[in-house]
């Protein structure tokens, strides 16, 4: 076939290159064709041994020898060496914007730690504040209930307590600075106040049902009703001691009712009722 005898042709030429170069043999004509290989040589030239002067021997040049700095290569093909810098620098950047971080998260730390502190600081002055301000402002009522005492009952604040503690007992045992305070304040007779209590409520031995259960210190009524009855229930045994006292005053003080034969007659159906209340009065002045 064409193609065979082609290749056939190359390669016999290829063959005869070979052979003349090995051997010297200058070759004056090479000619190919598609059908056949045609090979002129010289005859007349014989194979030479012949030793090969320095001079003959033309120098390679660079480009022959390949022969590329260290830089071309690193510049050549990707580099191993860039890429492990590039990965160190990243780590670096990575390492500083983190201590970065958390230098900025300690002095925001900080600064918020010295808020706090100064805040505590700013409370606590207002606490100590607001202490000695109630502490200011109880002085002064201690003063004025003593004062008002002694001009009142002819006796210091602190003996007229013991004097009401000594006749209240049960479950209104100690409560006699609490009857003292509000009397005084509301320019009340303690002795007349205590005395209505004690006939209204036993406490002199047992108090009732009603102040046991209820806080109810005067047989007042009202709501919420105490066990759902006529009598008013009350929620602690101070608030119901106020409202016997506001009651007091409200009611017979404040309209000219000052004692107890002035006050029986609107207060107690009983004929009896003012002669007892002075007793119980004249017992606790005693005391």
């Amino acid at each position: 076939m064409k193609t065979n005898h082609s290749v056939r042709a190359v390669s016999m030429a290829i063959i005869t290159l070979v052979t003349v170069v090995t051997f010297g043999m200058p070759v004056k004509a090479l000619t190919i064709s598609n059908n056949n290989l045609i090979t002129t040589m010289n005859a007349q030239s014989p194979i030479e041994n012949k030793k090969l002067e320095s001079s003959e021997i033309a120098p390679l040049e660079k480009e022959q020898l390949e022969i590329k700095p260290a830089v071309d290569f690193i510049a050549d093909e990707p580099s191993t060496l860039k890429i492990e810098i590039d990965v160190e620098e990243l780590r670096q950047i990575k390492i500083a914007r983190k201590r970065a971080l958390e230098l900025q998260r300690k002095k925001e730390e900080e600064e918020r730690q010295k808020a706090l502190e100064l805040q505590r600081q700013q409370e606590e002055e207002a606490r100590r504040k607001a202490e000695e301000e109630a502490a200011r402002i109880e002085a002064e009522r201690q003063a004025e209930l003593a004062s008002k005492s002694e001009a009142n009952t002819g006796v210091s604040y602190d003996e007229l307590v013991r004097k009401l503690n000594a006749s209240l007992n049960s479950t209104l045992a100690g409560t006699g600075e609490t009857f003292a305070k509000y009397a005084i304040e509301l320019g009340i007779d303690p002795y007349l106040a205590v005395a209505i209590v004690l006939h209204e409520t036993g406490c002199k031995w047992t108090c009732s049902s009603l102040l046991r259960e209820c806080n109810n210190v005067g047989g007042m009524k009202g709501s919420p009703g105490c066990n759902g009855g006529s009598y008013k229930a009350f929620s602690s045994l101070d608030e119901g001691i106020k409202a016997f006292m506001n009651n007091l005053y409200n009611n017979y003080y404040a309209k000219g009712l000052t004692t107890p034969e002035t006050i029986g007659p609107k207060y107690a159906a009983s004929s009896t009722w003012a002669s007892q209340i002075r007793n119980y009065m004249n017992e606790l002045k005693a005391n």
